[in-house]
């Protein structure tokens, strides 16, 4: 049931981790606020395909 997923910095937009998900429980996308080291800064992290 669970299923690896990426999250992308909202900012530069690039994929920085990855982490998993149970789709039956969170049907919707994840956000979480993470560390970018590309930005340097903590950015909003979206889950993306």
């Amino acid at each position: 049931m669970r299923d690896i997923i990426t999250l992308a910095c909202g900012t530069c937009k690039r994929r920085n981790y990855t982490t998993t998900k149970n789709k039956k429980n969170t049907p919707g996308k994840l956000e979480f606020s993470k560390y970018c080291p590309f930005c340097r800064v903590h950015t909003p992290h979206k889950e993306t395909k």
